[in-house]
């Protein structure tokens, strides 16, 4: 009879018996949970130590730059947490994109407590949380593979860059319409990531399967967090 708890690296979640399947879902959300704690801490202590006014600073009138690199450190996430396969590598991607993203967020965010309030982070961070759950739970009870949106997630990523370098050179303004398309945009990205991470990724890859969510989470969380700072500030 075959164990059930042997080792089988290779196969993807949804092969495997309920309990190793619901033991990955358990391991993959404390550690998205245990990301999210890191990146909060961080942003604290750049909030606190004076480092995120002097990067807000750095970066006034740069804005679209911020936007491209928070792009590209995402599609960098991604790949690794696709091809990351040693724990200890897993755990170094992770890290690093926590890092990232929390410097990346850090100038934003200090605009908002500044200029609009500490509300507002609360609130579009209450909303991203809200909004991810809801679409996670629907990517993992319904079953449906969310794979053709692959292509929708490509193609918009491209356009989105390619929209953020042409309004760095030619000096327009990325407004709401973009932010909400976003917003849009990372819903799908969350759809996607939960069926692709039961579907597709072994047991052994619940760090990259955090590392994937996560990417989609701050990707939600920023375009919200635009959303209400530039409602705040009509």
């Amino acid at each position: 009879m075959e164990n059930p708890y042997a080792a089988t690296t290779d196969v993807p979640v949804a092969g495997l018996a309920v309990e190793r399947r619901a033991a990955f879902i358990t391991k993959t959300y404390l550690h998205l949970g245990g990301a999210l704690i890191a990146f909060t801490g961080v942003e604290v202590w750049l909030y606190q130590s004076g480092l995120a006014e002097r990067m807000y600073a750095a970066m006034a009138g740069r804005w679209l730059l911020v936007l491209g690199a928070f792009l590209v450190v995402g599609w960098i996430a991604s790949r690794a947490a696709h091809s990351a396969k040693s724990l200890p590598v897993q755990y170094l991607a992770l890290g690093g994109y926590i890092v990232a993203e929390a410097l990346i967020f850090a100038p934003m965010i200090y605009m908002a407590g500044v200029t609009v309030g500490p509300g507002v982070i609360q609130s579009a961070a209450l909303v991203s949380l809200i909004g991810f759950s809801g679409l996670t739970a629907i990517g993992m009870f319904t079953g449906k593979d969310f794979s053709f949106l692959r292509s929708f997630l490509m193609w918009g990523g491209v356009g989105a860059l390619v929209l953020i370098v042409a309004g760095v050179l030619f000096g327009f303004h990325l407004g709401m319409f973009f932010s909400v398309a976003m917003v849009v945009f990372a819903g799908a990205a969350i759809l996607y990531d939960t069926s692709n991470i039961l579907r597709h990724y072994p047991e052994d890859r619940y760090v990259s399967a955090s590392l994937s969510l996560f990417a989609s989470v701050a990707l939600l969380f920023w375009y919200v967090l635009r959303i209400f700072m530039s409602r705040s500030g009509d």
